[in-house]
């Protein structure tokens, strides 16, 4: 489950490449940590749900 803080993906792995990804008031923000400084992508919360789906979580 999401929360307004930065959650790490469960696939992420062990050489420091991960996502993460947080709610944003009607958005869900997602980040790769791996940058120092990395750009946010946002999603609406349907287009996440769908992109869940599509990965089979």
């Amino acid at each position: 489950m999401l929360t307004h803080t930065w959650r790490k993906s469960s696939r992420s792995g062990p050489n420091g490449a991960c996502v993460e990804a947080r709610l944003a008031e009607a958005a869900v923000e997602i980040r790769d940590t791996k940058l120092t400084v990395s750009p946010i992508l946002r999603a609406s919360r349907a287009d996440w749900r769908s992109l869940l789906r599509t990965s089979g979580r």
